[in-house]
């Protein structure tokens, strides 16, 4: 079994690469929950979401959110009965939040409720949210605190970040099911994805690290060098701290990462890394990474 950290479009890209290799049974993704949030009162999971979405064949791979074709008549009606919100829900993702909303309040975790929505789309991979505590995160722009999917969606790509602030002051415990199948795991990867949009917040769960690094563990960078960073991408690393390079991303990650992928382009050198294309730009490229990645771990865990 193969586990895959998600927290954005780069781990999807490439897991949707890895479909072409693995059996969706042999795929988990612990998806991040830095992106939670509430939107009109109903538990918003965009990176959860996502990783069901594409496993059900209904992601919108055009923006790597959100279901593909859906409508938005209940957000387009809101505003004309004194309503509003920050970003576009579709509908059927509406309907999606409004089903794990009812879980919750039924007693339900995250997890549980995850898994049964898994079931009801015929999900075949295992899909797991990091932590079932409240872990989103806020930007502080400086004037206002919004939850990070809406800067990611509606703030202006200059808006000023000046601190990414997680919701609990202590680190959430990672889940007894994610401990689980990481222990299960032949190897873990950590996708292509800027980690402070996600990323580092699975890693600050406590006990994670840990777990990691009894593990075999890929990363890839989500820097290529000849490409300039997401103007967003950047001021959220700034805000932790830290430049936009894969030099960045290497102490980020620190000791838990067996094998370092850095684009053929990136400038930084970094050594011991492997270098590869990890663009992924097309199902092909996405599917080209993944079998290099895929014949590394076969032949560290052989």
């Amino acid at each position: 079994m193969i586990t895959f950290l998600s927290a954005g479009p780069g781990s999807l890209a490439l897991i949707r690469g890895s479909r072409q290799i693995l059996h969706d049974g042999d795929i988990t993704v612990v998806a991040s929950t830095a992106m939670n949030s509430r939107v009109s009162g109903n538990h918003s999971a965009p990176d959860i979401d996502a990783a069901i979405f594409l496993f059900a064949g209904i992601l919108d791979t055009g923006r790597w959110w959100g279901i593909r074709g859906d409508t938005y008549a209940t957000h387009n009606y809101l505003p004309k009965v004194a309503g509003g919100e920050p970003f576009p829900v579709g509908d059927r993702g509406r309907a999606v939040e409004i089903a794990r909303t009812n879980l919750l309040r039924q007693g339900l975790t995250l997890t549980e409720s995850v898994q049964a929505q898994c079931r009801a789309l015929s999900v075949g991979a295992t899909i797991l949210p990091v932590t079932d505590a409240e872990a989103g995160a806020l930007v502080d722009t400086g004037t206002e605190r919004l939850p990070l999917f809406e800067y990611w969606t509606s703030a202006a790509a200059d808006t000023e970040v000046r601190e990414l602030i997680p919701a609990s002051a202590t680190p959430p415990a990672v889940t007894d099911a994610v401990r689980a199948v990481i222990e299960a795991s032949d190897a873990v990867i950590i996708g292509p994805d800027n980690p402070a949009r996600g990323i580092l917040s699975i890693l600050d769960c406590a006990g994670m690290r840990d777990l990691l690094r009894d593990q075999f563990v890929v990363a890839v960078s989500p820097f290529s060098g000849d490409v300039a960073p997401d103007p967003k991408d950047a001021a959220l690393i700034y805000a932790i701290g830290e430049r936009p390079t894969s030099h960045a991303i290497f102490r980020l990650y620190g000791d838990i990462v067996d094998v370092f992928v850095q684009d053929l382009h990136d400038p930084d050198e970094i050594e011991g890394s492997l270098r590869l294309e990890t663009r992924l730009l097309h199902d092909r490229q996405a599917e080209s990474l993944a079998w290099d990645i895929m014949a590394v771990i076969r032949h560290a865990v052989s």
